[in-house]
């Protein structure tokens, strides 16, 4: 298997690389998001920031399927 220019080591493109990461990024933000509402609706008892901070979890993870998605299957 050759590699190209644009092919690192790991066998992945830079844009390959940088759909990875952005995946990441989102599920990392949807996962601390999920955390932060349990956290206000258990030990601050603030339960509407709670719920509030919770419906960031889908969207977050929506835009990220949005956003890391390839180009020709938009």
């Amino acid at each position: 298997m050759s590699s190209t220019p644009t092919e690192s080591a790991t066998g992945l493109s830079h844009r390959q690389k940088r759909r990875v990461l952005a995946k990441l990024a989102f599920v990392v933000a949807g996962t601390l998001s999920f955390f932060l509402s349990v956290y206000l609706w258990f030990f601050t008892g603030d339960e509407l920031t709670a719920i509030y901070v919770g419906l960031w979890v889908p969207s977050l993870f929506a835009l990220g399927a949005l956003v890391a998605s390839p180009e020709g299957e938009r």
